[in-house]
């Protein structure tokens, strides 16, 4: 080891920091508002104290800002920061050997043992002196003050006692010694995104479906009629799949049939044909201009535009003849289709990302996002980007981000968690999980438990959807509209992201392909014509569940989630509450949409502050009944047929006494 390296003076250890993805390969995840909690151990050799900081510097910050690190009594130093502006913010760990409190802790040890102190209060002075010249003039002049009155002082006990001083300790502590400090090796990043990335609530809706006449295609304009009962039920953000020409070669018929008919409308994922490709508009569907209009007609309900972002083409996308460097070919001279065995695309074309001119494909699929944003776009789903190179992935995301940092990207990754994980890794601000496939108590805990507890909350958000086109799970096909609300209920109270496939969720459609979770007659390959005054609609549950989540800050976000105990395994109760515990939320759910349920709950009181000898209010926020609880174990039951959940808001005081009068 050469000494011109290192200095080995600076003695102070500084490991096992957190965040920190992957060695610092990746960056952690906030929005703007949240709060970043670094903890490292910082230690050093001996026994001096030491002292840390935590260095953090925002996208437009010249000078690094610093929150002081406390610890926990042995070395674990934490300290928290707030991320106030979209974009990359770095931190890093700052330690040094804290002399002065070191010198208090040594000091204090002899005086009670009864020794001489007198040299050790010299040694002190000494240290306050050379404070005054690190020291703002006049901090230093303070200290000055108080290291003679310490001098001056000829009784030994009340010289020690101005030694610990409060204001000696807090000057000495403002001003430390910080010549031989350590900062740890790793600069580290924190991405900061928009409030959204971490709370919304999506609606995907086919627009060619928005028609209110069976034999007529819908548009865009159709769409725009339905944005004000869209946002009544509380949606903030209006998916559509593909909006771009359909493919006619290989077409799929009406429920995946592989012929189709002259007058079948195909998949939308079918992307191109001698119309246009990926930045282009179906015809059927309206004109550029009414586009636009739709996506101001959004902003004025408070709803964005999400768009879905496919790189797949059909045999008429116009890249196909244009650039046939980019698709692979088979001997024969065709080009190949994709392919899931058993399952065959032939109206879709999967790109060859190992082609030989692999870069200005790349520039053409990023230039295909720019597009889209100069529309003012600024949501996209992206559909099956595990089928696509990683590095692929987090160059465009990359490219995007640094001009466009408000730009969100929801992965349709249904796939191995290390490919969902990694996804998450190297940019995409929401995931699909596995939420869709998991169905009891013991599920759902360890699941949720996984994702919220642990180092993947630092970078992975779940989006909690209840169905999708492609997916129709078992329990909605045989649940019955129980089923369809409670988990609509678990998705909304979960996560603070989630969505719902509508409208054939809001109408408890359960209509599957024999022995698969597939719908029959599936929008995918047809125009369908939905009655939205059809009895047993669910939009006002709907409507009710997300206005208690606007209302209501605990369910904005994900990590706040605590299970509790119940003694039915098909009762599932979790709380939820904000920092300041004024939105305090308890939530059980009956996962038996056929059977009433019942249990004792028993309430963390002493989290939540419960004073155990007092009554308190617990308000229904989905059946607005009101009942007085008294401390941890109190009775539930819950039918699903009339409503498959409570949403308890839990009053810690009675705020009048006719309440109290009233329930009891």
């Amino acid at each position: 080891m050469s000494f011109m390296n290192f200095d080995g003076r600076k003695r102070v250890v500084i490991e096992n920091v957190k965040p920190e993805i992957d060695g610092g390969r990746f960056p952690a995840k906030r929005v703007v508002g949240e709060n970043v909690r670094v903890t490292a151990d910082v230690f050093t050799d001996g026994h001096d104290k030491v002292a840390a900081v935590i260095r953090y510097r925002g996208p437009s910050d010249e000078e690094w800002h610093e929150k002081r690190c406390r610890f926990n009594g042995a070395d674990r130093a934490t300290a928290e920061f707030q991320v106030t502006d979209l974009g990359p913010y770095l931190y890093t760990v700052e330690g040094w050997v804290d002399h002065f409190a070191s010198w208090q802790s040594d000091l204090k040890k002899k005086y009670d043992a009864g020794q001489t102190v007198n040299t050790e209060v010299k040694a002190g002075i000494l240290l306050v002196r050379e404070a005054t010249k690190r020291a703002e003039p006049g901090d230093a002049k303070r200290l000055s003050s108080l290291a003679a009155s310490i001098e001056r002082e000829k009784d030994a006990d009340r010289a020690v006692a101005l030694c610990f001083g409060t204001e000696l300790t807090e000057l000495m502590d403002r001003w430390p010694d910080r010549g031989f400090s350590t900062v740890y090796e790793r600069e580290l990043l924190v991405t900061v995104e928009r409030k959204r990335a971490l709370f919304s609530s999506w609606y995907e809706r086919f627009p060619r479906s928005c028609t209110t006449d069976p034999e007529r295609h819908g548009s865009f304009r159709d769409c725009i009629e339905m944005l004000p009962e869209i946002r009544r039920m509380g949606f903030d953000v209006l998916y559509l799949p593909p909006i771009h020409p359909i493919g006619e070669t290989k077409r799929k018929g009406k429920n995946n049939n592989p012929e189709s008919e002259p007058e079948d409308v195909g998949s939308p994922w079918a992307i191109g044909s001698r119309e246009g490709g990926h930045t282009a508009i179906h015809p059927d569907l309206g004109t550029l201009e009414d586009f636009l209009d739709l996506v101001e007609a959004g902003k004025s309900q408070g709803i964005e535009l999400a768009l879905d972002l496919a790189y797949q083409c059909s045999p008429d996308h116009p890249y196909v003849k244009e650039h046939p460097e980019w698709f692979r070919w088979r001997p024969d001279g065709t080009v190949q289709y994709a392919e899931n065995p058993p399952k065959k695309y032939e109206d879709v074309l999967p790109i060859n990302f190992e082609t030989d001119h692999w870069q200005p494909l790349w520039e053409e699929l990023r230039d295909v996002v720019l597009f889209w944003i100069d529309k003012g776009i600024r949501v996209f789903r992206v559909d099956n980007p595990h089928t696509k190179p990683f590095v692929f992935w987090e160059w465009l995301l990359g490219e995007i981000r640094r001009d466009y940092p408000d730009v969100i990207f929801l992965s349709e990754a249904f796939a191995r968690p290390t490919v969902m994980y990694r996804l998450a890794k190297i940019g995409f601000t929401q995931s699909y999980t596995y939420f869709t496939w998991r169905n009891t108590k013991w599920e759902f805990e360890s699941y949720l438990t996984e994702l919220t507890q642990g180092d993947k909350r630092e970078y992975f958000r779940p989006n909690f959807w209840t169905n999708t086109p492609d997916i129709l799970p078992e329990h909605l096909q045989y649940g019955g509209r129980p089923a369809f609300m409670m988990r609509l209920l678990l998705a909304a109270t979960l996560s603070s992201s989630y969505g719902v496939y509508g409208p054939v969720f809001e109408l408890a459609v359960s209509e599957a392909v024999p022995g698969k979770e597939e719908y029959k007659d599936s929008e995918k390959y047809e125009v369908r014509q939905w009655d939205w005054e059809q009895p047993g609609h669910l939009r006002d549950f709907i409507a009710r569940v997300n206005r208690v989540r606007q209302e209501n800050p605990a369910f904005q976000t994900t990590w706040n989630l605590r299970f509790v105990e119940v003694e039915n395994e098909y009762l599932l109760a979790y709380i939820k509450y904000d920092e300041s515990m004024e939105s305090l939320l308890l939530v059980v759910v009956n996962l038996d949409p056929y059977h009433t349920q019942s249990g004792w709950l028993k309430v963390p009181i002493g989290e939540l502050e419960i004073d155990p000898e007092k009554p308190y209010l617990v308000h229904d926020l989905l059946g607005d009944g009101k009942y007085i609880w008294h401390g941890e174990r109190n009775y539930v039951e819950l039918n699903p047929k009339v409503l498959p959940g409570h949403i308890f808001q839990v009053r810690k005081r009675l705020r009048r006494e006719s309440d109290f009068d009233y329930f009891v």
